[in-house]
Protein backbone atom coordinates (compact mmCIF):
# COMPACT_ATOMS: atom_id res chain seq x y z
CA UNK A 1 0.00 0.00 0.00
CA UNK A 2 2.93 2.38 0.83
CA UNK A 3 4.59 2.11 -2.14
CA UNK A 4 1.36 2.27 -3.69
CA UNK A 5 1.11 5.87 -2.40
CA UNK A 6 4.23 6.72 -3.26
CA UNK A 7 3.95 5.53 -6.93
CA UNK A 8 0.82 7.96 -6.90
CA UNK A 9 2.70 10.94 -5.76
CA UNK A 10 5.40 10.78 -8.28
CA UNK A 11 3.11 10.31 -11.06
CA UNK A 12 0.85 13.36 -9.70
CA UNK A 13 3.89 15.29 -9.23
CA UNK A 14 5.29 14.64 -12.81
CA UNK A 15 1.68 15.53 -14.25
CA UNK A 16 2.42 18.46 -12.86
CA UNK A 17 5.76 19.41 -13.94
CA UNK A 18 5.01 18.52 -17.30
CA UNK A 19 1.71 20.84 -17.43
CA UNK A 20 3.17 24.02 -15.67
CA UNK A 21 6.39 23.73 -17.82
CA UNK A 22 3.75 23.23 -20.89
CA UNK A 23 5.61 19.66 -22.25
CA UNK A 24 3.69 17.35 -23.83
CA UNK A 25 5.42 14.32 -22.29
CA UNK A 26 5.58 12.83 -25.93
CA UNK A 27 2.72 13.80 -27.12
CA UNK A 28 -0.52 15.88 -26.76
CA UNK A 29 -2.26 12.75 -24.92
CA UNK A 30 0.54 12.90 -21.99
CA UNK A 31 0.20 16.53 -22.09
CA UNK A 32 -3.46 16.40 -21.33
CA UNK A 33 -3.09 13.59 -19.31
CA UNK A 34 -1.02 15.96 -16.66
CA UNK A 35 -3.25 18.40 -16.84
CA UNK A 36 -6.52 16.20 -16.22
CA UNK A 37 -5.05 15.25 -13.44
CA UNK A 38 -4.37 18.87 -12.18
CA UNK A 39 -8.10 19.47 -13.04
CA UNK A 40 -8.88 16.06 -10.99
CA UNK A 41 -6.95 17.21 -7.55
CA UNK A 42 -9.51 19.97 -7.82
CA UNK A 43 -13.14 18.64 -8.32
CA UNK A 44 -11.79 16.31 -5.71
CA UNK A 45 -11.00 18.81 -3.46
CA UNK A 46 -14.27 20.13 -4.37
CA UNK A 47 -16.43 17.08 -3.36
CA UNK A 48 -14.84 17.23 -0.56
CA UNK A 49 -15.60 20.38 0.73
CA UNK A 50 -19.22 20.30 -0.70
CA UNK A 51 -19.45 17.14 1.49
CA UNK A 52 -18.78 19.03 4.16
CA UNK A 53 -21.22 21.01 4.01
CA UNK A 54 -24.43 21.88 6.67
CA UNK A 55 -27.69 21.54 5.31
CA UNK A 56 -28.48 25.43 6.68
CA UNK A 57 -25.96 26.23 4.15
CA UNK A 58 -22.89 26.77 6.59
CA UNK A 59 -19.27 25.14 7.08
CA UNK A 60 -18.64 23.99 10.74
CA UNK A 61 -15.72 22.35 12.25
CA UNK A 62 -15.72 19.09 13.64
CA UNK A 63 -12.51 19.74 15.33
CA UNK A 64 -12.63 23.08 16.68
CA UNK A 65 -15.05 24.54 18.87
CA UNK A 66 -14.03 27.95 17.61
CA UNK A 67 -15.23 27.49 14.03
CA UNK A 68 -18.54 25.78 14.97
CA UNK A 69 -20.18 28.69 14.83
CA UNK A 70 -20.41 28.79 10.93
CA UNK A 71 -19.23 32.19 10.49
CA UNK A 72 -15.69 31.71 10.84
CA UNK A 73 -14.73 28.87 7.71
CA UNK A 74 -18.23 29.86 5.78
CA UNK A 75 -16.76 32.56 3.90
CA UNK A 76 -13.54 30.83 3.33
CA UNK A 77 -14.85 27.96 1.72
CA UNK A 78 -16.81 29.71 -0.67
CA UNK A 79 -14.10 31.73 -1.85
CA UNK A 80 -11.97 28.63 -2.49
CA UNK A 81 -15.43 26.82 -3.93
CA UNK A 82 -15.21 30.19 -6.61
CA UNK A 83 -11.58 29.56 -7.47
CA UNK A 84 -12.34 26.02 -8.58
CA UNK A 85 -13.96 24.17 -11.76
CA UNK A 86 -17.27 25.52 -12.52
CA UNK A 87 -19.50 22.61 -11.33
CA UNK A 88 -23.06 22.51 -10.90
CA UNK A 89 -23.05 21.05 -6.98
CA UNK A 90 -20.12 23.77 -6.18
CA UNK A 91 -22.45 26.81 -7.39
CA UNK A 92 -25.45 25.54 -5.22
CA UNK A 93 -22.83 24.94 -2.46
CA UNK A 94 -21.90 28.27 -2.81
CA UNK A 95 -25.58 30.20 -3.23
CA UNK A 96 -26.07 28.52 0.19
CA UNK A 97 -22.93 29.52 1.73
CA UNK A 98 -23.71 33.06 0.92
CA UNK A 99 -27.36 32.58 1.75
CA UNK A 100 -26.41 31.50 5.04
CA UNK A 101 -23.75 34.51 5.55
CA UNK A 102 -26.19 37.07 4.52
CA UNK A 103 -28.93 35.43 6.83
CA UNK A 104 -26.82 36.71 9.72
CA UNK A 105 -27.42 40.10 8.90
CA UNK A 106 -30.35 41.65 10.75
CA UNK A 107 -33.39 43.53 9.55
CA UNK A 108 -31.85 46.83 11.35
CA UNK A 109 -28.53 46.47 9.41
CA UNK A 110 -26.95 44.53 12.72
CA UNK A 111 -24.99 41.77 12.14
CA UNK A 112 -26.20 38.58 14.58
CA UNK A 113 -23.22 37.47 16.04
CA UNK A 114 -24.72 34.77 18.64
CA UNK A 115 -24.28 34.69 23.12
CA UNK A 116 -20.93 34.55 22.61
CA UNK A 117 -19.87 36.64 19.63
CA UNK A 118 -18.40 35.45 16.43
CA UNK A 119 -15.15 33.56 17.21
CA UNK A 120 -13.12 35.31 14.47
CA UNK A 121 -15.02 38.57 13.53
CA UNK A 122 -12.49 40.22 11.25
CA UNK A 123 -11.75 36.99 9.37
CA UNK A 124 -15.85 36.26 9.24
CA UNK A 125 -16.65 39.71 8.12
CA UNK A 126 -13.42 40.08 5.60
CA UNK A 127 -14.28 36.61 4.11
CA UNK A 128 -18.19 37.25 3.88
CA UNK A 129 -17.45 41.05 2.19
CA UNK A 130 -15.53 39.34 -0.30
CA UNK A 131 -17.54 36.33 -0.52
CA UNK A 132 -20.70 38.52 -1.44
CA UNK A 133 -18.95 40.41 -3.88
CA UNK A 134 -20.75 40.32 -7.04
CA UNK A 135 -24.07 39.47 -6.17
CA UNK A 136 -26.43 41.67 -6.76
CA UNK A 137 -29.48 40.02 -4.41
CA UNK A 138 -26.76 40.60 -1.38
CA UNK A 139 -25.72 44.37 -1.70
CA UNK A 140 -27.46 45.02 1.17
CA UNK A 141 -26.05 42.70 3.40
CA UNK A 142 -22.49 43.43 2.17
CA UNK A 143 -22.65 46.56 3.12
CA UNK A 144 -23.59 45.67 6.36
CA UNK A 145 -20.43 43.36 6.97
CA UNK A 146 -18.34 46.14 5.12
CA UNK A 147 -19.49 48.56 7.78
CA UNK A 148 -18.92 45.85 10.54
CA UNK A 149 -15.64 45.65 9.35
CA UNK A 150 -14.55 49.24 8.81
CA UNK A 151 -15.65 49.72 12.42
CA UNK A 152 -13.00 47.76 13.72
CA UNK A 153 -10.37 49.37 11.88
CA UNK A 154 -7.77 50.85 14.84
CA UNK A 155 -8.24 54.67 13.98
CA UNK A 156 -9.21 57.83 15.67
CA UNK A 157 -12.31 56.71 16.00
CA UNK A 158 -11.39 54.53 18.55
CA UNK A 159 -8.66 56.17 19.92
CA UNK A 160 -6.02 55.41 18.32
CA UNK A 161 -3.24 57.59 16.93
CA UNK A 162 -0.88 57.34 14.32
CA UNK A 163 2.05 57.48 16.95
CA UNK A 164 0.48 54.35 18.30
CA UNK A 165 1.94 50.71 17.05
CA UNK A 166 -1.30 49.61 16.77
CA UNK A 167 -2.36 52.43 14.54
CA UNK A 168 -4.50 51.72 10.88
CA UNK A 169 -4.33 47.89 11.47
CA UNK A 170 -7.14 45.53 12.33
CA UNK A 171 -6.88 42.31 14.70
CA UNK A 172 -8.85 39.71 16.53
CA UNK A 173 -10.33 41.20 19.33
CA UNK A 174 -13.76 40.03 19.67
CA UNK A 175 -15.04 43.43 20.82
CA UNK A 176 -14.59 47.17 19.44
CA UNK A 177 -10.78 47.67 20.03
CA UNK A 178 -11.15 50.83 21.78
CA UNK A 179 -7.74 52.51 22.74
CA UNK A 180 -7.48 51.52 26.61
CA UNK A 181 -6.91 54.99 28.94
CA UNK A 182 -4.35 54.91 31.26
CA UNK A 183 -4.56 52.40 33.95
CA UNK A 184 -7.31 51.02 32.11
CA UNK A 185 -7.32 47.49 31.65
CA UNK A 186 -6.13 46.20 27.99
CA UNK A 187 -8.78 44.26 26.02
CA UNK A 188 -7.17 40.64 25.06
CA UNK A 189 -5.68 40.50 21.28
CA UNK A 190 -6.96 44.29 20.93
CA UNK A 191 -3.59 44.95 18.83
CA UNK A 192 -3.11 44.87 14.85
CA UNK A 193 -1.71 42.17 13.23
CA UNK A 194 -0.66 41.45 9.66
CA UNK A 195 -2.64 38.77 8.46
CA UNK A 196 -6.31 40.19 9.88
CA UNK A 197 -4.94 43.40 8.27
CA UNK A 198 -4.70 41.83 4.97
CA UNK A 199 -7.65 40.14 5.12
CA UNK A 200 -9.62 43.63 5.47
CA UNK A 201 -7.72 45.07 3.19
CA UNK A 202 -8.32 42.60 0.42
CA UNK A 203 -12.31 43.18 1.51
CA UNK A 204 -12.48 46.47 1.66
CA UNK A 205 -10.80 46.56 -2.29
CA UNK A 206 -13.19 43.80 -3.24
CA UNK A 207 -16.56 46.19 -2.19
CA UNK A 208 -14.96 48.91 -4.37
CA UNK A 209 -13.15 51.34 -1.98
CA UNK A 210 -10.51 52.98 -3.61
CA UNK A 211 -6.62 53.05 -2.96
CA UNK A 212 -6.91 56.79 -2.02
CA UNK A 213 -9.58 56.09 0.83
CA UNK A 214 -8.95 57.12 4.40
CA UNK A 215 -8.97 53.46 5.35
CA UNK A 216 -6.28 52.07 3.30
CA UNK A 217 -4.33 54.78 3.83
CA UNK A 218 -3.84 54.63 7.44
CA UNK A 219 -3.14 50.82 7.31
CA UNK A 220 -0.59 51.58 5.28
CA UNK A 221 1.13 52.82 8.30
CA UNK A 222 0.71 49.70 10.01
CA UNK A 223 1.49 47.36 7.06
CA UNK A 224 4.92 49.31 6.61
CA UNK A 225 5.33 49.05 10.44
CA UNK A 226 5.59 45.06 9.88
CA UNK A 227 7.90 45.49 7.32
CA UNK A 228 11.76 44.91 7.16
CA UNK A 229 12.30 47.95 5.24
CA UNK A 230 14.23 51.04 5.67
CA UNK A 231 13.85 54.13 3.41
CA UNK A 232 17.15 55.83 5.15
CA UNK A 233 19.79 54.52 3.57
CA UNK A 234 21.73 56.06 6.85
CA UNK A 235 19.55 53.98 9.27
CA UNK A 236 19.39 50.57 7.22
CA UNK A 237 20.44 47.20 8.27
CA UNK A 238 21.99 45.57 5.42
CA UNK A 239 21.25 42.13 7.67
CA UNK A 240 18.07 42.94 8.93
CA UNK A 241 16.62 45.20 6.45
CA UNK A 242 16.46 42.43 3.68
CA UNK A 243 12.57 43.38 2.77
CA UNK A 244 10.83 40.46 4.23
CA UNK A 245 7.70 40.84 7.25
CA UNK A 246 6.64 39.66 10.18
CA UNK A 247 3.28 39.46 11.84
CA UNK A 248 3.23 41.31 14.56
CA UNK A 249 5.14 43.74 16.31
CA UNK A 250 7.28 43.91 19.55
CA UNK A 251 6.02 40.27 19.73
CA UNK A 252 8.51 37.35 21.16
CA UNK A 253 6.17 34.65 20.45
CA UNK A 254 3.68 35.49 17.52
CA UNK A 255 6.36 35.91 15.09
CA UNK A 256 6.78 32.36 14.36
CA UNK A 257 10.03 32.70 12.91
CA UNK A 258 11.26 34.39 16.21
CA UNK A 259 13.79 36.92 17.01
CA UNK A 260 16.59 38.54 14.47
CA UNK A 261 18.33 40.44 17.17
CA UNK A 262 18.80 44.16 17.75
CA UNK A 263 20.01 46.40 15.10
CA UNK A 264 22.39 49.35 15.65
CA UNK A 265 19.45 51.69 17.02
CA UNK A 266 19.25 48.92 19.86
CA UNK A 267 15.75 47.50 18.35
CA UNK A 268 14.92 44.08 18.83
CA UNK A 269 14.48 43.13 15.24
CA UNK A 270 11.87 40.14 14.02
CA UNK A 271 12.89 37.51 11.11
CA UNK A 272 11.69 37.29 8.11
CA UNK A 273 9.29 34.31 7.01
CA UNK A 274 7.20 33.24 4.09
CA UNK A 275 3.52 33.56 5.01
CA UNK A 276 3.90 37.14 6.49
CA UNK A 277 6.19 38.27 3.88
CA UNK A 278 2.99 36.33 1.12
CA UNK A 279 0.32 38.66 2.86
CA UNK A 280 2.59 41.93 3.36
CA UNK A 281 3.31 42.02 -0.27
CA UNK A 282 -0.50 41.47 -1.08
CA UNK A 283 -1.06 44.06 1.77
CA UNK A 284 1.26 46.46 0.09
CA UNK A 285 -0.69 45.92 -3.14
CA UNK A 286 -4.12 46.35 -1.35
CA UNK A 287 -3.33 49.76 -0.44
CA UNK A 288 -2.68 50.24 -3.59
CA UNK A 289 1.16 50.48 -4.09
CA UNK A 290 2.28 50.05 -7.68
CA UNK A 291 4.94 47.05 -8.53
CA UNK A 292 7.61 49.59 -9.07
CA UNK A 293 7.05 50.78 -5.79
CA UNK A 294 10.46 50.15 -3.75
CA UNK A 295 8.94 48.26 -0.50
CA UNK A 296 6.81 46.33 -3.21
CA UNK A 297 9.75 45.86 -5.25
CA UNK A 298 11.76 44.49 -1.42
CA UNK A 299 9.00 42.18 -0.67
CA UNK A 300 8.94 40.56 -3.84
CA UNK A 301 12.97 40.44 -3.60
CA UNK A 302 12.91 38.52 -0.79
CA UNK A 303 10.01 36.29 -1.86
CA UNK A 304 12.18 35.12 -4.82
CA UNK A 305 14.95 34.70 -3.09
CA UNK A 306 14.02 32.48 -0.38
CA UNK A 307 10.99 30.53 -2.18
CA UNK A 308 10.38 27.51 -0.96
CA UNK A 309 7.81 24.61 -1.86
CA UNK A 310 8.09 22.21 0.62
CA UNK A 311 7.88 24.20 3.90
CA UNK A 312 7.31 28.33 4.45
CA UNK A 313 9.74 30.09 3.42
CA UNK A 314 12.50 31.96 5.82
CA UNK A 315 15.60 31.70 8.41
CA UNK A 316 14.07 30.66 11.11
CA UNK A 317 15.66 30.46 14.68
CA UNK A 318 16.66 27.45 15.81
CA UNK A 319 13.78 26.68 18.80
CA UNK A 320 11.54 27.78 16.02
CA UNK A 321 11.61 25.22 13.61
CA UNK A 322 9.21 22.93 14.65
CA UNK A 323 6.63 25.67 13.88
CA UNK A 324 7.70 26.19 10.54
CA UNK A 325 5.37 23.40 8.48
CA UNK A 326 2.18 24.37 10.90
CA UNK A 327 0.77 26.58 8.79
CA UNK A 328 1.91 25.16 5.31
CA UNK A 329 -1.28 25.25 3.14
CA UNK A 330 -1.72 28.98 4.24
CA UNK A 331 1.74 29.48 2.93
CA UNK A 332 1.04 27.99 -0.56
CA UNK A 333 -2.45 29.90 -0.49
CA UNK A 334 -0.60 33.25 -0.12
CA UNK A 335 2.77 32.77 -1.60
CA UNK A 336 0.50 31.32 -5.04
CA UNK A 337 -1.41 34.43 -5.02
CA UNK A 338 1.25 37.15 -4.09
CA UNK A 339 3.76 35.61 -6.85
CA UNK A 340 0.73 35.40 -9.19
CA UNK A 341 -0.53 38.94 -8.46
CA UNK A 342 3.22 40.79 -8.89
CA UNK A 343 4.43 39.29 -12.34
CA UNK A 344 4.37 40.34 -15.38
CA UNK A 345 4.95 38.63 -19.04
CA UNK A 346 8.62 40.09 -18.54
CA UNK A 347 9.51 38.02 -15.30
CA UNK A 348 6.56 35.39 -15.20
CA UNK A 349 8.13 32.18 -13.37
CA UNK A 350 10.55 33.86 -11.42
CA UNK A 351 11.57 32.19 -9.40
CA UNK A 352 12.19 29.15 -11.60
CA UNK A 353 9.04 27.02 -11.94
CA UNK A 354 7.36 28.13 -8.66
CA UNK A 355 3.88 27.23 -9.70
CA UNK A 356 4.94 23.66 -11.20
CA UNK A 357 6.86 22.80 -7.56
CA UNK A 358 3.70 24.35 -5.62
CA UNK A 359 1.98 22.14 -7.38
CA UNK A 360 3.71 18.84 -7.40
CA UNK A 361 3.99 19.20 -3.21
CA UNK A 362 0.20 19.98 -3.46
CA UNK A 363 -0.84 16.95 -5.45
CA UNK A 364 1.15 14.83 -3.53
CA UNK A 365 0.37 15.85 -0.28
CA UNK A 366 -3.98 15.27 -1.34
CA UNK A 367 -5.61 12.56 0.09
CA UNK A 368 -7.89 9.80 -1.44
CA UNK A 369 -11.04 11.34 -0.25
CA UNK A 370 -9.64 14.70 -1.72
CA UNK A 371 -8.63 16.81 1.33
CA UNK A 372 -5.75 18.09 2.55
CA UNK A 373 -4.80 17.86 6.61
CA UNK A 374 -1.69 19.20 8.27
CA UNK A 375 -0.44 16.33 10.54
CA UNK A 376 0.37 19.82 12.91
CA UNK A 377 -1.89 21.18 15.13
CA UNK A 378 -0.44 24.36 16.39
CA UNK A 379 -2.41 26.52 13.96
CA UNK A 380 -5.72 24.45 13.41
CA UNK A 381 -4.68 23.21 9.69
CA UNK A 382 -4.85 19.81 11.25
CA UNK A 383 -9.14 20.29 10.52
CA UNK A 384 -9.13 19.42 7.26
CA UNK A 385 -11.87 21.90 6.02
CA UNK A 386 -9.04 24.45 6.74
CA UNK A 387 -6.41 22.97 4.97
CA UNK A 388 -8.24 22.12 2.00
CA UNK A 389 -9.88 25.75 1.72
CA UNK A 390 -6.09 26.97 1.34
CA UNK A 391 -5.15 24.09 -0.44
CA UNK A 392 -7.58 24.68 -2.92
CA UNK A 393 -6.71 28.01 -3.31
CA UNK A 394 -3.08 27.71 -3.99
CA UNK A 395 -4.21 25.05 -6.49
CA UNK A 396 -5.88 27.08 -8.41
CA UNK A 397 -3.89 30.00 -8.26
CA UNK A 398 -0.82 27.91 -9.45
CA UNK A 399 -2.70 26.16 -12.27
CA UNK A 400 -4.17 29.65 -13.54
CA UNK A 401 -1.01 31.53 -13.26
CA UNK A 402 0.81 28.44 -15.36
CA UNK A 403 -2.20 28.80 -17.62
CA UNK A 404 -1.81 32.06 -18.46
CA UNK A 405 1.88 31.75 -18.70
CA UNK A 406 1.70 29.38 -21.74
CA UNK A 407 -1.24 31.31 -23.74
CA UNK A 408 0.45 35.14 -22.97
CA UNK A 409 -2.99 35.85 -20.80
CA UNK A 410 -3.97 37.61 -18.19
CA UNK A 411 -3.56 40.80 -16.69
CA UNK A 412 -5.05 42.31 -13.54
CA UNK A 413 -6.16 39.81 -10.87
CA UNK A 414 -6.73 42.49 -8.41
CA UNK A 415 -4.27 43.14 -5.17
CA UNK A 416 -5.14 39.38 -3.86
CA UNK A 417 -3.93 37.73 -7.05
CA UNK A 418 -7.31 36.23 -8.03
Amino acid sequence: MMKSCRLRSCFLAICANAFCAGLTLGGDARGSSAANEIEAARLKAVRFLVGCQAADGAWKSDTYGAFKDGGALTGLVVLALQTAPSVPAAETACRKGKAFLAGLVQADGEIKCGPQGLSYPVYTAALTVTALGGSAEYRREQRAWLAFLEKRQLTETLGWQPADKQYGGWGYSSALPQKPSPGELTLPLVESNLSATLFALEALRAAGCRPDDPAPKKALVFVGRCQNYCEDPKRSDAVLDDGGFFFIYDDTVRNKAGVAGKDHEGRTRFLSYGSTTADGLRALLACGLSLDDPRVRAARGWLEKNFRADAPAGKYAANRESSRAAVYYYYCSSMARALRAVQTKETRGSPANWPQKLMSELLARQQANGSWANPLVNFREDDPIVATAFGLMALSACRDFAAEARTGTGGDRGPGGF
